[in-house]
């Protein structure tokens, strides 16, 4: 992975200090133009990784992206699924069997259909989690796609559950059918790496809130420091700035000082704070340079 990723939080109005700012950002990110030009001012810049959704405007990004191979020939998406409000949007515009058409693979509505049928016939989680795997990636096919993240809306519920298997579910089917990684997202980074090393799944990547506030740091801000420390894991802090709590400077340098970070993941609606951050990161991180030099 690249040592800085780019998130796409500001293009849907999420801001966790201000909602006044998210409002903001969600009117002027309406225009799919507006999303792309921010995306190339980042990759000129040097940052080719893209952690995003599975809105439905990504899936315009996508088309933009797949209609110019050239201009964006190491651009990398790095899908975090499932965006749950799609679904339910997509029920109320076309109905189930409508909104079943829209995300089913291409494999054929027929194929995939019976996939789903038959898997609810037979209590068959995996069918089901395969099967709702495959409709969020129809959007990235032919684009490069080398890590696949469970959502924290998911990974967390799953927790609490108990459900521990269906990690082990996702993580099958991402390797085998898109010979991606696995990525997890998590609001409890102690207790999701206790459940992956249970499964066997080996030095996973996982991204979670890691700052040096502890802000959204559910476990405990000793336990993350603990797991960083001791874990083998591939940790991906975002949230690093807390929201705007820490000034981009000392929340760089600070996380950048932690151990066993592999990347950063930042948003950023201007050239020009997009730049800082890729400075501050090369800095702070010097081996960080050439992997990201513009």
């Amino acid at each position: 992975m690249d040592r800085l990723l780019f998130g796409d939080n500001q293009f849907f109005g999420v801001n966790h200090m201000s909602e006044e700012k998210a409002r903001a950002q969600a009117m002027r990110f309406q225009d799919i133009n507006a999303i792309i030009e921010v995306l190339d001012n980042a990759y000129d810049e040097g940052i080719q990784s893209f952690m995003c959704t599975t809105h439905d405007r990504i899936a315009q990004v996508c088309d933009h992206m797949r209609a110019n191979p050239q201009r964006y020939k190491d651009f990398k998406f790095m899908p975090c699924m499932p965006y749950a409000h799609k679904y339910a949007n997509a029920v109320t515009e076309d109905g189930m069997l409508g909104a079943l058409k829209r995300f089913m693979p291409d494999e054929g509505f027929l194929n995939a259909a019976m996939r789903g049928g038959m898997s609810l016939a037979r209590k068959d989680i995996e069918g089901i989690t395969t099967l709702l795997i495959d409709a969020e990636m129809k959007m990235f096919q032919g684009l490069n796609t080398p890590v696949i993240f469970l959502q924290n809306v998911v990974v967390d519920l799953l927790l609490g559950l108990g459900f521990k298997e269906a990690f082990r579910i996702f993580a099958d089917h991402v390797k085998k059918r898109y010979n991606a990684e696995p990525g997890f997202i998590t609001m409890n980074l102690p207790r999701l790496l206790d459940v992956l090393d249970e499964l066997g799944i080996e030095n996973p990547i996982v991204c979670s809130n890691i700052n040096k506030i502890g802000f959204r740091m559910s476990g405990g801000f000793e336990a993350y420091e603990k797991a960083l420390r001791d874990r083998k894991f591939r940790a991906i802090a975002m949230s690093v700035f807390a929201s705007g709590a820490i000034p981009p400077a000392e929340a760089i340098e600070w996380v950048c000082e932690q151990p066993n970070i592999e990347s950063i993941v930042f948003g950023a609606s201007s050239r020009g704070n997009i730049r800082n951050t890729r400075d501050l990161v090369r800095r702070h991180w010097p081996e960080a340079k050439q992997e990201n030099a513009a």
